[in-house]
């Protein structure tokens, strides 16, 4: 919560202990704050919470999912859960992983750098070791791989 928010809300909660109505605190705010200053309905909100009880100037905690951050421990997890098996999808690892298909999406993509072919997972690029393990495999491929 920026400043300027913190600051209002504690306006709102000083007029609303004197007694003013929203309407009114909602015409002082606009003198003092003209451009960052909050809607009436936002104001009309938080003066009915603290008339109904809720004193803290603060935002409560809200219930949901807890933000999953990418770190190495996931992505070498979905990496060798995808090396296990080259079919699965999103959803079957966000489930065993117990993160969101979205977080999954990511690592996969963007951490990963895999595609999906034929349904099968596979590196988008190949690093040099794989680029000279196929040369070895089809010397006359050479050519393709090195430009």
């Amino acid at each position: 919560m920026n400043s300027s928010r913190s600051a209002q809300r504690a306006v709102t909660q000083f007029l609303r202990a004197k007694g003013e109505h929203a309407s009114q605190i909602h015409r002082r705010m606009k003198e003092v704050y003209v451009e960052q200053r909050l809607a009436w309905c936002t104001i009309f909100r938080w003066r009915q919470r603290y008339e109904a009880g809720r004193i803290n100037a603060k935002d409560l905690p809200r219930p949901g999912l807890a933000h999953a951050v990418t770190n190495s421990a996931m992505i070498s997890a979905v990496d060798e859960i995808i090396r296990q098996n080259r079919r699965i999808t999103t959803r079957e690892i966000a489930v065993e992983l117990s993160i969101s298909k979205g977080t999954v999406h990511h690592t996969i993509h963007k951490k990963l750098c895999y595609g999906k072919v034929c349904t099968q997972w596979v590196p988008k690029h190949l690093s040099k070791n794989q680029k000279t393990a196929r040369c070895e495999l089809d010397p006359s491929a050479t050519q393709e791989f090195l430009h």
